[in-house]
C-alpha cells in the first residue's frame, strides 16, 4: 500500500513501472539533446517499442505543431485557433504540409473546403495516409461519403457558426474544454486533447494544472498500477500522481531520480500519458496483469536520424521557445 491523494491505496507492480518508465524514458530524451551515441537505454522495451516522451510537448507532432502551425509567425486568435483544429483532425506532419503546399497557409479568410478536399484526395489516390494513427477519429456524419470531407466541411462549419470564435472567449481551460466537447465526433478525449493544444498558443493562458480528462489508454494504466484506488476517480488519481511525483522519486530507493523539463514539473496532460504508455509498457513487462484492450504493443521503435528541433510556448518560461527554436544532431 502507499499513500495517494490523501488515501491509503493498494498498488501492483506496475505502479513502480509507471516512476521507472517515466525517468527512463525523460533520461532517453536527455541522452538525445545531449548528442550521446545510441543505444540511449538499457531497457528492452523501451529499446525495441516506440513511447512517446514523459512531457506530451516534447513529442515530434507537438513540436511540429507549435514550431510550424502555432509559432512560426503571429497570428490573430481565429486564423490560429482553425490552423490547430485543422491540423490536430488530421494529426499528421505530411497531411498538413501537403495542404500547405497544395492550397496555401490556412486562415479563416480564405478557408478553401473544395480546395481541401481535391488535394486530400489526391493524397489518397496516391496511396498515402490522410490521417494519423495515434487517435481514432470518429467521423462527423455530416453527409458526405469520405471521411476526410466531413472533416474538412465541419471545420467550415466552425468558422461559418463562429463556433471557433467563441473558443476564444473561453475563460480556463475547463470552459474551453467543454466548447470543444460540443463539437460534432469530439467527444470527451479528443476535445481535451485540443484544449491543450490550442491552450500552447499565444492567445490562452490557462494552467496545465487545472483539470484533467482520462482517455481510454489512461484508464487501462490506471486499472493495471492499481488494486484498488480508494474510492479516487481517475482523474483524482492523475492528479494525485502529479502532486506526489516528486516525493516519489525523492524518497523511494528502487527509483532512479527524475530530471524534469528545465523546471517544469510533470503536469496533469503529462501524467496522463503516461497512464497510458505504461498500459503498452505493462503488455510485455507485466502481461499477468491484463484488462481488456490490446495485448501487445504494436509500434515498433525506429531511429528517425533527422535532426531534433526543440522549442516550447514561450510563456512557459523555458531556455528552448519554439519562437526561436535550437536544433540537435539526433531526433526523439
Amino acid at each position: 500500500m502507499v499513500k495517494l491523494g490523501g488515501r491509503q491505496v493498494h498498488v501492483t507492480e506496475v505502479f513502480w513501472s509507471y516512476w521507472r518508465l517515466a525517468a527512463e524514458r525523460q533520461a532517453i530524451f536527455f541522452r538525445r539533446v545531449s548528442e550521446e551515441a545510441g543505444p540511449w537505454t538499457d531497457d528492452p522495451i523501451l529499446g525495441r517499442y516506440r513511447f512517446t516522451n514523459a512531457y506530451r510537448a516534447s513529442d515530434r507532432v507537438s513540436q511540429y505543431l507549435l514550431h510550424h502551425v502555432i509559432y512560426d509567425e503571429e497570428r490573430d486568435a481565429l486564423d490560429t485557433i482553425l490552423r490547430v483544429l485543422l491540423f490536430k483532425i488530421f494529426n499528421r506532419v505530411n497531411t498538413w504540409e501537403y495542404l500547405v503546399d497544395r492550397v496555401g497557409q490556412p486562415t479563416a479568410t480564405g478557408y478553401n473546403t473544395d480546395a481541401y478536399m481535391k488535394a486530400l484526395d489526391e493524397l489518397l489516390e496516391q496511396g498515402r495516409r490522410v490521417y494519423s494513427a495515434a487517435y481514432i477519429m470518429p467521423n462527423p456524419q455530416l453527409g458526405a461519403n469520405r471521411k476526410h470531407h466531413n472533416h474538412l466541411s465541419l471545420v467550415e462549419m466552425l468558422l461559418r457558426t463562429g463556433v471557433i470564435a467563441d473558443l476564444e472567449k473561453a475563460s480556463s481551460l475547463r470552459s474551453l474544454y467543454e466548447q470543444l466537447c460540443e463539437v460534432p465526433s469530439f467527444g470527451p478525449f479528443l476535445a481535451f486533447q485540443y484544449a491543450i493544444d490550442l491552450n500552447y498558443s499565444p492567445h490562452f493562458e490557462f494552467d496545465e494544472m487545472e483539470f484533467v480528462v482520462a482517455g481510454p489508454g489512461a484508464l487501462r494504466g490506471i486499472g493495471k498500477c492499481f488494486a484498488d484506488t480508494g474510492g479516487l476517480d481517475a482523474a483524482s488519481v492523475i492528479a494525485a500522481m502529479a502532486d506526489s511525483a516528486t516525493g516519489f522519486f525523492e524518497t523511494t530507493p528502487m527509483l532512479t531520480p527524475f530530471r524534469d523539463l528545465w523546471g517544469r514539473s510533470l503536469q496533469l496532460i503529462d501524467c496522463q500519458n503516461l497512464f497510458c504508455e505504461v498500459d503498452k509498457y505493462a503488455r510485455v513487462a507485466h502481461p499477468q496483469h491484463s484488462v481488456d484492450g490490446p495485448s501487445r504493443i504494436k509500434q515498433v521503435y525506429r531511429t528517425d536520424h533527422r535532426p531534433l528541433t526543440l522549442g516550447y510556448p514561450p510563456k512557459w518560461g523555458l531556455p528552448l521557445s519554439a519562437q526561436t527554436p535550437s536544433f540537435f544532431g539526433l531526433a526523439s
